[in-house]
């Protein structure tokens, strides 16, 4: 027989485009429009009807950038319209393109009453009407496709500013459709099966059947009378598409999902109406398909629907009953994890699962993050801790370098918890349920022979409006389909509950995951990243002062004000935010919202701590670190002052810092050359080098400006050596450079008693496509480097001896990384910066010198054009430091430094810990306003560790809890140390390494 395969699939792909898929709609007649244009920001449903509307036409433009227009849409359905095979819709093209689903136009469709029917996006433009007259409104959003084609070209479009007036948008069709419905069944027929004749091996019979099959068809449908033979085409199709599945295919669990960033390519304004769109577009098709269900995760998502659409928000509430709207992930948005600190990652879990179990009665039991830009190896037990089982994401899968070995796994974490993660193999979130997405996903499931089973999220994210009804023709399709994997629409807990039943030992991967790509994020936009570390300090400063005077009952606790604060905050922790990769306008946004963290908190953190300290006119100096600093105790205050500066003395050859514990020599052009330890007299600074080096290198990455540096970064780089001037200042030796259009002043200070120096880096930075770093080239042999992240910190080598350490060579670290050797170390610490990369080369006497570098600034060009342009503060400090506690020490004081109010005299702690290894990370009120004390601790050197805790006030009981201040003992699962403790019982706790305790307190 003659191979004839490759005509008939030329001649199915034709006649289906030319013949049967014009066929769709029967009849068409245009509906009258009328129109208004928003001249501002958009307005609510009720204003916006109130306006005069003016005629509008097909083909006409509509809306500047980031504009709204408002159509209303009238007509009558023509007599004889509508019938039992066909479907009445209004069907709207607002002059969409189609280079993907989302990222442009999008509309919302009114009733007059003021209710919403659903989303109009570029794969979902379709309204139902009728019976009756057709009276609707669209509030249709002309958002531009910013990225373009590429997504490193830089663009006006991403703040209103630069964007322009002129309107980018023309309008094509508001038309009354006939859509036939036994030629759209016919259509999603063909589309199934060409999908799967593309994944099969040509050599299979299954394949050639189903050709013949859609050969037989295209001969049993008259390409004059589509809609009359449609049905004999699908009779042709009948009998393969019921050939069931092999018993070995594999099973995918569709889940509907809608990947909406919270802010990304548009403001946090444009994701709120994203946001409706979708929603109503889920809740529409749900009354269509009684089997779809939908998971959608970021409590704060949901309530901006409470917030900003009530009515739609109560439909949710009502599917959430029903269990087809799935609250998932539990945190409060889908945030970044590298960048977050401790305690507001904790406070994700905290805020998500509390508003879904206040709202909706639901907690859920996974964690959803499939898009954040790696993930920390503090993850595991934060998640565990907050009463999640099991973790989801498939962001892994963009590794550049390394592919992830598994699929379904268990995931350990800095401390030992594990928790059952999975990544989807098909590699998508967005997925359309093709023959292509399914088929991918059985290839690659690197779990083959122990699991069959995978999960798919599909649905169009980012304004493509969720899930489509071709989606769930396409899994119904798909259930049992020969030479196909099964696909079973459900919620993600049932794909979890058989993935962990059919996979009872899997195999456990150790640590952080680190993402082989977007390293750029942990640097660029320096300023929302500053703003984050400032507001999660002070957010700790406010707790600690105010828990304080509750509990000595001094003041009101400010419950309502400090949850409004943490919600600004852990949404700008969103992981387009925080990581710097989103317009100009999310990130003047940011800047500008944290200008009122700053605000709101700063006279709230005085008024406590004057509260305390009661009336008098001593000097009173307040340390909220965990650490003594400025000479007051951990968590208390003490009646003095700061301790004094140490002048610079001009020395011949340059200048000194000393002490007494330190010593910094600086040379003629203000390098720091020398750094000794007076009592081992060890030298920190390599032979021949300087150290506080700033570096400027040329950063062009290959792609993703924002997100990515790329290796080749080190081939080009100056180093600023030379100084315009170098001069005392009181206690401070000020440097001043020039690079180009950019100028520094470095500002290096030691204060008695300290071993810390302390480095302000000024910058007016005005570069572009440029990196600039911090260098410290360090007498210290470490073939690994300690970095803090949440609760604790990793190890990671600083040599390249596989592809795994080598890809690592930009790294994200907290407060501080420490190197060292037995017995001596440095610390390098910082106050807003993440981006870190640790190395090690070779003196010429052939002794180790470990470098490390502190990313200070970026200057990408896309998405943002002027992104880190402008003044920058950055804080830094160099110690020896013998262990990772006195790097911990300095990481705390830098980032909490102490304040002085004038009042009465010393306040002690609250809160006091026996062991310098286990670490305050909060104390505040519990969140059930009950007046209980919370106390977040942790191990922090990574052993085990006893400590006693001890509270100023008296106690009636203790006990320990999950992150959600849920008693430990009436949990189900031992994710949480279990203890209690009775009045007069001395509270001792005995810690794993890296081990999280919270602790409630009951006052008597």
């Amino acid at each position: 027989m003659h191979d004839t395969g490759a005509q008939i699939e030329m001649r199915v792909e034709r006649f289906v485009r030319e013949r049967v898929a014009p066929a769709l709609e029967r009849r068409r007649v245009a509906l009258d429009v009328t129109a208004w244009e928003v001249p501002g920001e958009p307005v609510p449903f009720t204003h916006a009807v109130a306006q005069s509307f003016t005629p509008f036409a097909p083909g006409t433009t509509w809306s500047r950038p980031w504009g709204t227009t408002w159509f209303h849409v009238t007509g009558e359905i023509p007599e004889g319209w509508g019938g039992a095979d066909v479907a009445l819709e209004m069907v709207v093209d607002l002059g969409f393109t189609a280079r993907q689903a989302g990222f442009q136009a999008e509309g919302l469709v009114y009733r007059p009453d003021g209710t919403i029917v659903k989303g109009i996006e570029p794969l979902n433009g379709a309204v139902p009407v009728g019976p009756g007259p057709i009276d609707l409104y669209v509030e249709a959003a002309s958002n531009p496709d910013v990225g373009g084609n590429y997504f490193y070209l830089p663009t006006h479009l991403g703040d209103q500013a630069t964007a322009g007036d002129d309107p980018i948008y023309t309008l094509r069709r508001i038309d009354l459709v006939e859509r036939d419905l036994t030629v759209y069944h016919l259509l999603r027929d063909c589309w199934t099966l060409t999908g799967l004749i593309a994944e099969l091996d040509p050599s299979l019979p299954r394949r050639a059947e189903i050709l013949r099959a859609l050969d037989r068809m295209c001969d049993a449908v008259d390409p004059e009378r589509v809609a009359e033979t449609a049905a004999a085409g699908r009779e042709a199709l009948a009998g393969v598409l019921a050939s069931p599945a092999y018993p070995s295919a594999h099973t995918v669990y569709a889940v509907g999902h809608a990947h909406i960033d919270s802010a990304w390519l548009w403001p946090t304004r444009e994701t709120i109406r994203k946001c409706a769109r979708t929603f109503s577009n889920v809740l529409a098709l749900m009354d269509q398909y009684p089997d779809f269900v939908f998971a959608c995760s970021s409590a704060q998502q949901y309530a901006w629907m409470k917030e900003h659409y009530p009515a739609l928000f109560e439909r949710i509430r009502e599917k959430v009953a029903e269990g087809r709207f799935v609250p998932v992930g539990g945190m409060w948005v889908e945030s970044d994890t590298n960048l977050p600190g401790g305690e507001a990652l904790a406070r994700q879990f905290v805020h998500g699962k509390g508003f879904f179990l206040r709202e909706f009665g639901f907690e859920p039991d996974e964690v959803w993050l499939p898009d954040s830009f790696g993930y920390t190896g503090a993850l595991p037990q934060i998640a565990r801790a907050a009463g999640a089982h099991s973790f989801l994401s498939q962001k892994m899968s963009w590794n550049e370098t390394n592919a992830m070995p598994h699929h379904s796994f268990l995931w350990e974490g800095i401390d030992g918890t594990r928790v059952f993660t999975h990544f989807p193999p098909a590699d998508t979130y967005n997925s359309d349920l093709s023959a292509a997405d399914i088929a991918r996903a059985q290839r690659q499931y690197a779990e083959k022979g122990v699991s069959n089973v995978s999960l798919i999220p599909f649905g169009h994210g980012d304004g493509g409006g969720g899930p489509t009804r071709e989606m769930m023709e396409a899994a119904g399709r798909a259930a049992s389909l020969e030479g196909s994997p099964r696909v079973t629409v459900g919620t993600p807990r049932q794909f979890f509950d058989l993935a962990k039943e059919t996979h009872p030992s899997p195999s456990t991967w150790s640590g952080e995951m680190y993402l082989e790509l977007h390293r750029g994020t942990y640097t660029s936009q320096a300023k929302t990243k500053q703003g984050n570390r400032r507001s999660e300090h002070l957010l700790r400063e406010a707790e600690l002062w105010y828990a304080t005077a509750a509990w000595r009952g001094l003041a009101d606790y400010p419950y309502e004000t400090l949850d409004g604060v943490w919600h600004t905050v852990l949404l700008q922790q969103f992981h387009d935010i925080l990581p710097g990769s989103s317009i100009a306008w999310v990130h003047q946004e940011a800047e500008r919202n944290y200008a009122a963290v700053a605000a709101t908190l700063a006279p709230l953190i005085e008024a406590a701590q004057r509260t305390l300290a009661g009336p008098g006119s001593a000097e009173v100096v307040f340390n909220a670190a965990p650490v003594a600093a400025a000479g007051a105790p951990a968590l208390g205050a003490v009646a003095g002052s700061p301790p004094a500066g140490t002048a610079p003395v001009a020395d011949g050859s340059g200048w000194v810092l000393d002490n007494g514990v330190v010593r910094a020599a600086f040379d003629a052009a203000g390098l720091l050359v020398s750094f000794v330890e007076t009592s081992s007299g060890r030298e920190l600074v390599a032979r021949g080098e300087a150290a506080a080096l700033l570096q400027v290198f040329r950063d062009l990455p290959n792609q993703w400006d924002a997100w990515d540096i790329n290796p080749h970064y080190r081939h080009n780089v100056t180093e600023l050596r030379e100084a315009d001037s170098v001069k005392a200042d009181g206690d401070a030796l000020v440097v001043r450079r020039t690079y180009q259009s950019s100028a520094f002043t470095q500002t290096f200070r030691l204060a008695e008693g300290s071993a810390e120096l302390d480095i302000e880096t000024r910058v007016d930075w005005h570069e572009q496509e440029k990196l600039l770093k911090l260098a410290f080239p360090l007498a210290v042999h470490a073939d690994r480097a300690s970095s803090e992240v949440q609760f604790g910190h990793v190890q990671r080598p600083t040599h390249n001896n596989t592809s795994w350490d080598m890809a690592r060579f930009e790294t994200a670290a907290h407060r501080w990384v420490h190197v060292g050797e037995p017995g001596f170390g440095a610390a390098v610490a910082n106050d807003s910066t993440y981006g870190h990369d640790i190395t090690r080369r070779w003196a010429a006497d052939g002794s180790t010198i470990t470098l490390v570098r502190q990313s200070l600034l970026r200057a990408p060009r896309f998405p943002d054009p002027e992104a880190d342009q402008g003044e920058h503060v950055l804080r830094s400090a160099l110690r020896p430091a013998p262990t990772v506690l006195e790097a911990l020490d300095t990481g705390y004081r830098l980032n909490l430094p102490a304040r002085t109010v004038t009042g009465g005299g010393p306040v002690a702690p609250l809160v006091t810990v026996s062991s310098p290894s286990v670490v305050v990370e909060a104390v505040k009120l519990a969140e059930d306003r009950s007046g209980d004390l919370v106390v977040r601790l942790y191990e922090a050197q990574g052993g085990r560790a006893r400590a006693r805790v001890e509270v100023s006030e008296p106690v009636a009981r203790a006990w320990t809890t999950d992150l959600l201040e849920r008693d430990a003992a009436g949990l189900t699962d031992a994710s949480v140390q279990v203890a209690a403790w009775e009045v007069g019982e001395p509270i001792e706790i005995v810690f794993r390494p890296f081990e999280i305790v919270t602790l409630r307190l009951r006052r008597a």
